[in-house]
């Protein structure tokens, strides 16, 4: 029975080292992976407030955790068991996947770019006349939540090509641990976002000279700083799904189109010396959102035009 015993202790003790060092694993590929994931997550923080803006500020913080906790079953729940089954069942899939992701955030993009240039609103919008606010607000955390599934898919997928050749239980572990840290670290950044104009109005009634006029300042440069973020989260839906379409593309043997990124981005980079990098990198983003907004503006000719699908399709 002792022996017995200390073999026991012994099997117990192997397996906790091994179950430390898979947790000192996934700590380290995840913090490696979540840093290649930083520009998608750039994207969905600049994308989201987009969805809350023009609401009563009571319904902010209660829309944004709506969408928080679609955006961790998005992770959870669904990205996280696919990207599993497809590396190790049908890994030839995920590029065609992430590619019709991509396809969908060009569309997205665009159609804001249409809004922009005509004037012309494709769906509801605030400034309607809206019969049921309720119905309207879970269209709008609807769509965010399908936009988080896309930019959530492309960060799962940068994750997992970072973890490729690790075991089942730290890539697991690694997906899971990002899925989390993003989720709560972008809808955290979101809430803060969006409520900045009620920490204003509150620092303007402080006696402080000094802290009244830096809470005026806020009221008065938040609806500015929310109508950048409009803008920049449309530019970041073109950027990311007009990139996620080149690396297809390359990943299907199909070169020209990155190739052509790819040389205007090194051209950039030897004329510009000290900003080489920070310009060379833009100029290939900025060309991976022309992609996207010319794909976007094929689909949606393709859907409103030709399918007559949508609330433009009959003009």
């Amino acid at each position: 029975m002792p022996g017995g015993l200390v073999a026991l202790l012994d099997d117990v003790a192997v397996i906790a080292r091994a179950a430390a060092a898979s947790i000192d694993d996934v700590g380290v590929a995840a913090s490696k992976a979540g840093s290649k994931a930083a520009g998608v997550v750039i994207d969905d923080a600049a994308v989201t407030p987009n969805y809350v803006t023009g609401f009563t500020p009571d319904r902010e913080l209660p829309i944004i955790a709506k969408i928080t906790r679609g955006s961790l079953f998005n992770k959870l729940v669904i990205l996280l068991p696919a990207a599993l089954l497809l590396s190790a069942f049908l890994p030839w899939a995920i590029t065609p996947i992430l590619m019709l992701g991509g396809a969908y955030l060009s569309y997205e993009g665009a159609e804001k770019v249409m809004e922009w240039l005509t004037g012309e609103e494709h769906g509801d919008t605030l400034e309607d006349p809206i019969e049921d606010m309720a119905v309207f607000e879970k269209q709008r955390v609807n769509g965010a939540i399908r936009t988080d599934l896309i930019l959530s898919a492309e960060i799962m997928a940068i994750t997992l090509s970072s973890v490729a050749d690790e075991s089942l239980i730290v890539r697991a572990g690694v997906l899971a641990l990002v899925g989390v840290a993003i989720t709560f670290g972008i809808y955290g950044a979101v809430a803060l976002i969006v409520k900045m104009d009620d920490i204003g109005l509150h620092l303007a009634k402080s006696e402080r000279p000094a802290t009244e006029r830096f809470g005026c300042w806020l009221v008065h440069a938040m609806p500015k700083v929310l109508t950048i973020l409009s803008f920049v989260g449309t530019i970041a839906m073109l950027w990311v799904g007009g990139g996620i379409i080149l690396h297809g593309l390359e990943e299907l043997g199909v070169h020209g189109p990155a190739d052509i990124a790819h040389n205007i981005q090194h051209a950039v980079e030897m004329a510009t010396g000290a900003l080489a990098g920070v310009l060379g990198w833009l100029s290939y983003a900025l060309a991976s959102a022309v992609v996207g907004l010319v794909l976007g503006f094929l689909i949606a000719f393709l859907l409103h035009k030709v399918l007559r699908l949508g609330p433009h399709s009959h003009d």
